[in-house]
C-alpha cells in the first residue's frame, strides 16, 4: 500500500527538500503552501517515476477553514493520511524586543504555532477515524525551541509553543496509535546566497557553520520510516561547531 504524507511549507527550503526525499522513498506526497506556483516547482523537481505521486494542494495553514478544506481533499482522494510534516513558518528579521510590532508577533506565532495546531488537529481527526487508525506527525522545531538567539522573541516563543504541542500531541495520540516527534534543525547551508552573520550573546556578529540540507532530509526520512509504535520524540540535527549551548 502506498502511504500518504502531507508536507506544509513545501514550496521551498526544508519543506521542498523533505517532500522530494519522501517521494524518493515511495510515499505519495501532498505538497501544500500558499503559493501554488512554488509548490508546482517543487513537484517538478521529483525524480522520474516519483512525479506522479506528488500532489499540489495550495492552502493557508493559519486559516482554520483552509486547513479543513485541505484535509478533506486529502481524505476524499486517498482515504487516509499516514504522515504530517508541520514545516510551514513565516519569519521576521532579528529585532530588539522593544521594537517588535504586534502585527509581526501575530504573523510569526500564527504561521508557526497556530498553523501547527490547526494541521495537527485536522490530522488527529483523520488518523483516529481511518482504518487501520493511527499515523505520525513530525513537527519542525528549531534550536530556538530550547535556546533563544538574541533579538528573536517572536520566533523563540513560537518554537517553544511547538515543543509544547509536540509533547501534548504525543501524549494525546498514544491511545489512538498516533505518534508525534520533533526535529530541531540547525543552520542549513543556503542555496541562493551567502550565509549571513547573526548576532551572538556578546553582541558580536558571526557567520556560523552550516550543514547540507540532505542531513535534515535523511533524518525526516528515517523518522517517517519507523514502524507504528516506535517514535523519535525529539532530535536536534546541527553542525557540530554551531553555537548552541549558551549560544556562544
Amino acid at each position: 500500500m502506498v502511504r500518504t504524507a502531507l508536507v506544509t511549507g513545501a514550496g521551498s527550503g526544508i519543506g521542498r527538500a523533505c517532500a522530494l526525499g519522501l517521494l524518493a522513498d515511495g510515499w505519495r506526497v501532498v505538497l501544500t503552501g500558499r503559493r501554488e506556483e512554488r509548490l508546482r516547482e517543487s513537484a517538478d523537481l521529483a525524480g522520474a517515476g516519483d512525479r506522479e505521486r506528488a500532489v499540489v494542494l495550495a492552502s493557508d495553514v493559519t486559516d482554520a477553514r483552509s486547513v479543513d478544506v485541505l484535509f478533506s481533499a486529502v481524505v476524499e482522494r486517498y482515504g487516509r493520511l499516514d504522515l504530517l510534516f508541520n514545516n510551514a513558518a513565516d519569519l521576521m528579521p532579528y529585532t530588539p524586543t522593544e521594537d517588535v510590532e504586534v502585527a509581526d508577533w501575530h504573523r510569526v506565532m500564527d504561521s508557526v504555532a497556530t498553523g501547527t495546531f490547526l494541521c495537527s488537529r485536522a490530522a488527529f481527526r483523520v488518523m483516529k477515524a481511518q482504518t487501520p487508525k493511527g499515523g505520525r506527525i513530525i513537527n519542525n522545531g528549531a534550536p530556538s525551541a530550547q535556546m533563544p538567539r538574541p533579538d528573536s522573541i517572536a520566533f523563540t516563543a513560537a518554537k517553544h509553543a511547538v515543543a509544547g504541542l509536540t509533547r501534548s500531541l504525543s501524549l494525546d495520540g498514544r491511545r489512538h496509535g498516533i505518534s508525534c516527534g520533533q526535529i530541531d534543525i540547525g543552520n542549513v547551508t543556503p542555496d541562493d546566497r551567502p550565509q549571513p552573520a547573526v548576532r551572538q550573546p556578546d553582541g558580536s556578529l558571526r557567520v556560523e557553520p552550516t550543514m547540507d540540507i540532505r542531513h535534515v532530509v535523511d533524518m525526516v526520512r528515517a523518522m517517517a520510516a519507523l514502524p507504528a509504535g516506535v517514535n523519535v520524540q525529539s532530535v536536534l540535527v546541527m553542525p557540530s561547531a554551531m553555537p548552541y549551548v549558551g549560544r556562544g
